[in-house]
């Protein structure tokens, strides 16, 4: 029977997340749909110029979010609620604070923000309004990564679901309306992901209102002990979209140095369905984290082990899956984001695809294995993972392949940097004395 338990929960919690993770990322991909559709590929250019910035403000959100998460799970499966509830508290408190700052930034720093990111002269004004609004919004990003965490390790992974869902099905719609209708460019672009984790949380507002939740705030603010343990058990979903936003960063600089603005949207494409791709690996991280912290908290050494075996099986599947689907289908889906049928720019990501996705038989691994480290208190490992994977390998590898294959090397150095970190990920998972 507890065999049957964990498969249920296992299987409940990872379709639950994977699906609300796929809806999240679909959001991006129509949003580039509709600014490849209306301002081709300058758009393009502009959107994957400004969006290392999303991937760190996603990044600092979800790291407070599981962060708060991982501790305020392990607490509650010991009864320890008020320390829960600090978590909590301090959780929401650090996240209002950074957003504020990234709000400050934006007001006062957009342009140079956007000069450092390499923004040229022709795309330089729909970067700076996207960087801007983006900025903006940041309290409601932050906020929305918080609750939806705390309302998934509270035992609620549908409401979860449903929030995310809910918010991309209206960023969507929301998308297609100011851009075309009502003509609003890349700051209609913006402006609908902006209310999209506004209307997120309205959708949780009432579980919250109702106090049929766990979690409630308390007077035990700026506890610096909460907020070290909320950062250092976070610190890896913050670096691994730290690895988007590197990966992005790098590649727009040496691309453009190679191929100039077309080059940088055909990075774009890949870009986008490289996010859906994560988003399956990071739907299945974040279904296993609850259940791993749960058991882990109960000293239930066995359905952890359990929880991450299938996990593994999982992944490998998926990534069998995700790379044929890919190969096969990568000059469709180059297509359905070049509108303007530029040759050049459809022949550089149909053979970026083929290259660049090579990895998918190493991210998710990396990322499991990261995920079970942060889940059972062991933060440095999983932050050595996550550092490797976002700046100590992936910046040298695309320098050095790129000056010696020219674009091929670009598209190579992702592959060949996540499949480093996996032989990383396997010598520190059978080294340390493990759980399992």
């Amino acid at each position: 029977m507890g065999n049957d338990k964990s498969i249920r929960e296992f299987g409940k919690y990872v379709f639950l997340n994977i699906f609300a993770q796929i809806a999240f990322s679909c959001y991006t991909l129509m949003d580039t749909y509709f600014v490849s559709w209306k301002l081709k590929a300058d758009g393009l250019s502009a959107l994957n110029i400004a969006f290392p910035m999303f991937c760190i403000i996603n990044g600092m959100g979800l790291m407070i979010g599981i962060g708060g998460g991982i501790k305020y799970s392990i607490f509650k499966s010991k009864d320890m609620d008020d320390d829960a509830n600090t978590i909590f508290t301090n959780a929401v408190v650090l996240g209002v604070s950074i957003a504020c700052l990234f709000v400050i930034s934006g007001m006062f720093f957009s342009d140079k923000l956007v000069r450092f990111l390499g923004a040229d002269d022709s795309i330089f004004e729909m970067t700076n309004t996207y960087l801007r609004v983006m900025t903006l919004f940041a309290p409601a990003f932050f906020m929305n990564n918080i609750l939806q965490c705390f309302v998934r390790n509270d035992r609620n992974p549908r409401l979860s679901m449903a929030a995310m869902v809910i918010g991309s099905i209206s960023n969507v719609i929301l998308d297609y309306v100011f851009i075309f209708p009502m003509n609003m460019g890349i700051f209609g672009a913006i402006f609908a992901t902006g209310l999209a984790p506004i209307i997120s949380m309205m959708v949780i507002a009432p579980y919250i209102i109702a106090r049929n939740n766990g979690f409630h705030l308390n007077k035990n603010i700026f506890d610096f002990h909460s907020i070290r343990e909320i950062v250092s058990k976070g610190m890896f979903a913050l670096l691994t979209e730290a690895t988007s936003a590197s990966v992005m960063f790098t590649f727009n600089m040496i691309i453009l140095g190679i191929s100039g603005n077309v080059g940088v949207a055909s990075f774009s494409i890949i870009t986008v369905i490289s996010l859906v791709v994560t988003a399956i690996y990071t739907g299945l991280s974040q279904g296993i984290q609850p259940l791993i912290s749960h058991y882990y908290g109960k000293n239930d050494v066995e359905n952890v082990g359990k929880i991450l075996k299938y996990a593994v099986v999982v992944q490998i599947m998926l990534s069998i899956l995700i790379y044929g689907e890919i190969y096969f289908n990568a000059d469709i889906l180059a297509a359905f984001y070049n509108k303007a049928n530029d040759v050049l720019l459809q022949d550089y990501a149909v053979s970026g695809m083929k290259i660049y996705f090579v990895a998918c038989f190493f991210i998710g691994f990396n990322i499991v294995v990261s995920t079970y480290f942060t889940s059972t208190e062991r933060s440095i490992k999983s932050q050595v993972i996550s550092f490797a994977r976002g700046f100590v390998i992936i910046i040298p590898t695309a320098l050095i392949l790129s000056k010696i294959f020219a674009m091929t090397g670009v598209w190579a150095a992702y592959p060949v940097s996540e499949f480093i970190v996996c032989m990383m990920a396997i010598v520190l998972f059978f080294r340390e004395k493990s759980v399992i």
